[in-house]
């Protein structure tokens, strides 16, 4: 017998069935870092790079993923998301994404925020490629989450 709830007792995939659980609120809050050098950093707060703000395109990317979740990752549920929220913030040698996510749901939100983060990243990534080869994507995890039957 298997602990993955997404494999049946044969091993094979499975969506796992959440139509007997309870709808509650659900909200999940995850974040990682991109790393860059200081000169990046410093055009990136003051919008001097060539593709415009990239810390708002950024969060939208991020606020877009959260909401696209479902296309991406192929056993989540598809959700009806109440909110979401990206924030990027420089901190030491890159910026810290943080993404929350609620959703009034029978499962949980924290792919979403992970998603959220993963592509908020690769955005901030993409934006900066062309002035700077050293950057790092890291540190991408799930601090907390609400809801549900575990609770906290």
């Amino acid at each position: 017998m298997n602990n993955f709830s997404h494999l049946d007792k044969d091993g094979r995939i499975k969506m796992v069935d959440i139509s007997r659980k309870n709808r509650t609120l659900r909200e999940a809050v995850a974040a990682g870092k991109i790393t860059m050098k200081r000169e990046t950093i410093s055009a990136v707060l003051a919008q001097e790079l060539p593709k415009g703000n990239v810390i708002t395109t950024a969060q939208v990317a991020g606020i877009q993923a959260a909401k696209q979740t479902t296309g991406l990752i192929p056993l989540c549920h598809p959700l009806s998301i109440d909110w979401v929220d990206v924030r990027i913030s420089s901190e030491g040698d890159g910026f810290m994404i943080e993404a929350r996510v609620k959703a009034t749901d029978a499962t949980g939100v924290e792919m979403e925020a992970l998603t959220a983060v993963a592509v908020a990243a690769l955005t901030l990534y993409d934006m900066c490629k062309a002035v700077d080869k050293t950057m790092q994507i890291g540190g991408i995890r799930l601090i907390r989450k609400s809801g549900g039957k575990t609770g906290k």
